[in-house]
């Protein structure tokens, strides 16, 4: 298992660098110019000024260098071991060693892309750490339930209801959701947007005062975001352990458990549901890189300025030392988890072995 562990962790850094390397240069082919992007938030300019500020952001910036080099200079800025303040002379004057990762600074807002990432991570991360265990819970719960009654109208009533759920776009369930749930027209129940009133941050943190507090606010405007990233996601999972379970309930050793006499919560969560454990590992492993990036959709929806959100606009701006950064840490997220993945394996199933 210890040999396993080397490989897949020496494994890890070539594939982190590929990765990285194909977003960069696939970035590299997009028709937006930097230089234009920067020089269209200054307005209308004479053409010498124009000429003379677009050399001087070329040469900031070094966009006149070749694609490869300007990549493994980023790769080397955000990388914990590498060149520290690399000289002219080669390779004298280079210094290698552990340094701190620079993730550079955001084109479009002029300032270090960290604080950034940092300001809109928190918020990604509450959404996630909110959606992802209730989607596990309900999901589990409806699994064992549905496979409990086979073939009977409580499984098919409820598999057709989660098939439907797992059909509707994020998109569609949230601006119907805004259009019927925080309309004055209809129900005015929910806030449409932000994680916040304007004037709770002079509230209190629990209810005093006639107001609801800054802690039941930011409950109540959570209540539809995490609604809509959690639908779809335990439709698919109660499917997938409905499914996983029904297999496992087939096995032989199920079997023999039955014939010594066992209880059948006992057989079914004892013996059958801790083997069926396995593809929930793996769509768990798969779902890591959504604490980043898996609100895309509902951040833009509510304007919630969560790191989703900030990857779409990085993108749209040009922005791509913000864009890299954030494509690297889901990156990173991704491969860590189908490593804890691989010794989740053992523990759910010891008969799982990577010698």
């Amino acid at each position: 298992m210890l040999s396993y562990l080397i490989r897949r962790i020496l494994l890890l850094f070539p594939t982190l660098i590929g990765a990285t390397a194909l977003i960069f240069f696939v970035m590299e082919l997009s028709p937006v110019n930097i230089t234009s992007v920067l020089l269209s938030r200054e307005g209308n300019a004479q053409a010498g000024e124009r000429a003379a500020r677009e050399a001087y952001l070329e040469k900031r910036y070094g966009l006149k260098k070749p694609p490869i080099v300007r990549y493994f200079k980023w790769l080397n800025a955000i990388s914990p071991l590498g060149v520290k303040d690399p000289g002219v002379g080669f390779p004298s004057s280079w210094a290698v060693g552990f340094k701190t990762p620079d993730l550079g600074n955001s084109f479009k807002q002029s300032r270090p892309v960290g604080p950034i990432i940092m300001e809109a991570l928190p918020v990604t991360l509450l959404l996630q750490s909110l959606a992802i265990p209730l989607s596990y819970m309900i999901a589990v719960m409806t699994g064992i339930w549905t496979a409990k009654h086979r073939g009977r109208i409580q499984d098919i009533g409820t598999g057709t209801g989660l098939l439907a759920m797992w059909s509707m776009p994020v998109i569609w369930v949230s601006v119907m959701l805004i259009g019927f749930f925080a309309n004055n027209h209809y129900f005015p129940w929910f806030p449409t947007a932000e994680l916040h009133e304007p004037a709770a941050a002079e509230w209190s943190f629990f209810p005093r005062g006639g107001h609801v507090g800054w802690l039941l606010d930011m409950g109540w405007h959570l209540i539809l975001p995490v609604l809509c990233l959690t639908y779809g996601n335990f439709a698919y999972l109660s499917k997938l352990t409905r499914a996983a379970l029904l297999d496992t309930l087939e096995s032989d050793f199920v079997r023999t458990a039955r014939a010594k006499g066992l209880p059948e919560r006992v057989v079914l969560y004892r013996h059958a549901f801790r083997n069926s454990l396995l593809p929930l590992i793996t769509v768990f492993a798969s779902l890591l890189p959504a604490l980043i990036t898996g609100s895309v959709v509902v951040e833009k929806v509510f304007s919630i300025p969560g790191t989703g959100r900030m990857l779409v606009d990085s993108m749209l701006a040009n922005d791509y030392e913000l864009f890299l950064s954030v494509s690297t840490i889901t990156l990173l997220l991704q491969l860590v988890g189908y490593l804890l993945a691989d010794f989740a394996y053992v523990i759910a199933d010891p008969r799982v072995s990577y010698e």
